[in-house]
């Protein structure tokens, strides 16, 4: 969605009589080269028409104090760059905007371009994420800045599409580590989706390839407690038939075992590994079984942090957002 266009007045005559001069400069050079025979009259025709037609061109000419601060200026050097996809440029005019004139009636339009401008820079999923969190940053940044602006509704739409992409980027990963056996770096993965991204059209996705990791680490109490999971909120997505599956494979809906039982009474933003959200009340429980019982360690859920293994030895879990 494009932001409401604006209009900004153009810059004063007296630079007018320089544009002049590099227009007919321009005009000269056509002419010139049309003698030759390498153009058409056409092409210089179009030629003329587009230097003398193209006055907005004399904010780019001269290193004027008013070219630096007068801030309709920069506001349209930062659309031209913008219109022309030269998004460096077009970022550093508007936040020289925004460091010049933050309480013009335009700054709210100039802070939304930000967002805009790291939301366009972001490749696709398979890419550094760096700048769609930019993204995020910028456009909250604005909605805090610029509290009830007339773009506000537009950030919301955009933080929307960023948080889907980076929900994306971390169900791409999990499967990328899942396919290659790397089960639990990828539990990391569907869990940051989970964690914070549980609205998204992909959750179900990740709830399941959640619990394929942990079948495939042995864990099928884990994995069972998120496959009930995800044929009780998700029962018409398109990953419930293969859940479903799976949950006959392993066993079906039997009653919970010690590790199942730890997710029970736990929120789903404070789940870690092999935690889901639950409506059952909460039971009590003894300490959950060391590393033997299930091959794996007991502290999947400290992400990132080096965890110690009934041997001694220890070992460090991916970190989250990183590529590991």
């Amino acid at each position: 969605m494009r932001p409401q266009s604006i209009r900004i007045s153009s810059g004063p005559s007296s630079r007018s009589s320089g544009f002049c001069l590099a227009a007919w400069l321009v005009v000269g050079s056509l002419l010139m080269v049309s003698c030759t025979g390498d153009i058409s009259p056409g092409d210089v025709r179009r030629g003329i028409k587009k230097a003398l037609s193209g006055t907005d061109e004399q904010i780019f000419l001269g290193d004027t104090v008013e070219n630096h601060y007068h801030p309709n200026i920069i506001l349209k050097r930062g659309e031209a760059y913008f219109e022309k996809e030269e998004y460096t440029e077009a970022l550093v005019e508007f936040k020289h905007f925004l460091e010049l004139h933050r309480n013009h009636v335009l700054a709210p339009y100039a802070a939304f371009r930000i967002g805009e401008i790291h939301f366009k820079m972001a490749k696709t999923i398979d890419r550094d994420p760096e700048p769609m969190q930019k993204a995020i940053a910028a456009f909250e940044q604005m909605r805090k800045d610029f509290p009830d602006s007339r773009y506000d509704g537009q950030a919301q739409q955009k933080l929307k599409e960023c948080h889907d992409w980076i929900a994306q980027m971390h169900l791409f990963v999990g499967k990328f580590y899942y396919r290659r056996s790397s089960y639990l770096a990828a539990t990391h993965r569907f869990q940051e989706i989970l964690k914070n991204y549980p609205d998204t059209p992909i959750a179900a996705e990740a709830l399941y390839f959640l619990a394929k990791s942990y079948h495939e680490m042995g864990a099928d109490d884990w994995a069972r407690e998120n496959l009930i999971v995800l044929a009780e909120q998700y029962p018409e997505s398109a990953v419930s038939g293969d859940g479903k599956s799976l949950l006959e494979k392993i066993g079906g809906a039997q009653p919970p075992t010690l590790l199942a039982q730890k997710s029970e009474s736990v929120p789903l933003s404070d789940a870690g590994a092999g935690m889901v959200r639950s409506n059952r009340p909460a039971v009590s429980r003894p300490p959950p079984p060391s590393m033997g019982t299930l091959g794996i360690p007991p502290s999947l859920d400290s992400f990132g942090a080096p965890a110690t293994t009934t041997s001694g030895q220890s070992f460090s879990a991916c970190r989250l957002g990183a590529w590991c």
